[in-house]
């Protein structure tokens, strides 16, 4: 749905204008070509916050914050220092400069420094593009609480085994920045990210278990309704009550849509510049070869507008454009910055500072016919620990989650660890859902691997 373009009436919660950000952003570059620097890029933010929570219908926390900086990197050729400021005072930019320039004098020249190539920066209509990324949410403390005393209450509503609660939390986030550099480049945008949470328990004394949901956008109309968020928080938590290990073995595993999302950004660290010309990873010199099984798909949209994380630019001020990533399996694109292109040799693909909506194309099924194509095995729904290595790809996660029999979830699992290679689990995704749920960058529904171990009993 198409939404007005941001009023001047709305950027006015800030406390400066975009303008002043853009004029502030110059004389951070004219102080660095005065004071001798080859070249220099600047980054000029400032955003503020609110957040309430409530947690068993007492207010719990309210805390509001209101932030702004200045990032100051500057180049002596092949040298590079960095500085940062909350003073946005004439004398306070000046003294940042001079001290990023101090840093680049004593810093070891690095031929892979530098801007990036000046063909390659967004054009300005394309750095002033309106992707529809602001929305401000004028909600008071008192409307806040109203929400999230709604969410709670939903919650227990749901059944009287829902005994406590960790808490409801309303929060608001609104900013906007200003990124430069002496090449010419210059582009910025406000933004804003709501969200609306809760947590719940379940069941009594040794028998206790909790869940949680939350709903995030940039539009507040977009976020689900309280009584949903709480609702349906009761019912992953009511659902675990009985939960209990199981043997040791080796099953299909199927990873709930907001836990996919994590097994994709497992691969964008795996194929992101960083990782490859530090030769960190299992999948060096992959591009052109199979990583996932055929029937996986992976786009790259960073203009979709009212996107999570879409963008005309990447934090080095390059164009992103959309793009296809996996084909048929099939690696087509890393996630490249300015100076790790240049490290490998390559091109920046636009993505310092991460990817852009990163869509997996869904397949037909949706939760529960994964369940019925699955049979029999586990459906994760949490991940504990920390446990991937990327250099080999070796994966070993604790979980929890249910057990399926017959394409049915028959009951809760608890205290069992996950483990496989992720250079195996991609090659083996059996299908991609269509449950797809949209909370960050990485836009993925539920993913069912063919066989990992599980260990347990």
């Amino acid at each position: 749905m198409s939404r007005t373009p941001p009023s001047p009436v709305s950027e006015s919660r800030f406390s400066h204008p975009l303008e002043t950000l853009q004029q502030l952003a110059q004389d951070v570059l004219a102080h660095a070509k005065n004071l001798g620097a080859s070249d220099c890029e600047v980054d000029v933010s400032e955003g503020f916050g609110q957040s309430v929570t409530v947690r068993c219908d007492e207010v719990e926390t309210i805390e509001y914050n209101r932030d702004k900086g200045i990032g100051i990197t500057v180049y002596l050729g092949k040298q590079k220092g960095h500085a940062s400021t909350s003073d946005f005072s004439a004398s306070a930019l000046r003294e940042t400069v001079e001290a990023a320039l101090n840093i680049a004098r004593f810093t070891a020249p690095d031929p892979c420094a530098g801007l990036p190539d000046v063909e390659l920066l967004a054009t300005r209509e394309q750095a002033f593009a309106d992707l529809d990324l602001y929305h401000p949410w004028t909600l008071s403390v008192d409307e806040s609480v109203d929400l999230a005393r709604r969410c709670e209450q939903a919650a227990f509503a749901v059944s009287p085994e829902v005994t406590n609660s960790e808490g409801a939390t309303v929060s608001i986030q609104e900013g906007h920045f200003i990124s430069a550099n002496s090449l010419g480049f210059m582009g910025g945008y406000p933004t804003s990210r709501h969200y609306l949470a809760c947590s719940v328990i379940a069941g009594k004394d040794e028998t206790m278990q909790r869940d949680d949901w939350y709903s995030t956008a940039r539009d507040a109309r977009n976020i689900a309704t309280p009584e949903e968020i709480g609702g349906y928080a009761a019912r992953r938590a009511l659902a675990r009550l009985g939960a209990r290990k199981i043997k040791t073995c080796k099953v299909p595993v199927l990873f709930e849509a907001p836990l996919a999302s994590s097994l994709i950004g497992n691969f964008v660290h795996s194929v992101s510049g960083g990782s490859l010309y530090r030769k960190a990873t299992f999948l060096v010199d992959s591009l052109g070869k199979p990583v996932f099984s055929k029937n996986v798909q992976i786009s790259e949209k960073p203009h979709l507008r009212g996107g999570l994380s879409s963008s005309s630019f990447d934090s080095d001020g390059v164009a992103t454009r959309e793009r296809e990533v996996v084909v048929d399996g099939v690696l087509n694109g890393y996630f490249l910055s300015a100076y790790s292109a240049r490290k490998l040799g390559m091109q920046s693909t636009g993505n310092a500072g991460g990817c852009h909506n990163l869509i997996v194309k869904p397949g037909r099924h949706n939760f529960d016919g994964l369940l019925k194509k699955m049979g029999r095995g586990l459906v994760v729904t949490e991940l504990l620990g920390q446990g991937v290595n990327y250099v080999n790809g070796d994966y070993s996660r604790g979980a929890a989650g249910f057990w399926v029999e017959d394409g049915k979830i028959v009951h809760a699992v608890e205290e069992i660890t996950i483990a496989g290679n992720l250079r195996d689990m991609f090659r083996h995704v059996a299908s991609v859902g269509n449950d797809v749920l949209v909370r960050g960058s990485k836009q993925v529904g539920s993913l069912l691997i063919e066989q990992m171990k599980v260990a347990g009993n």
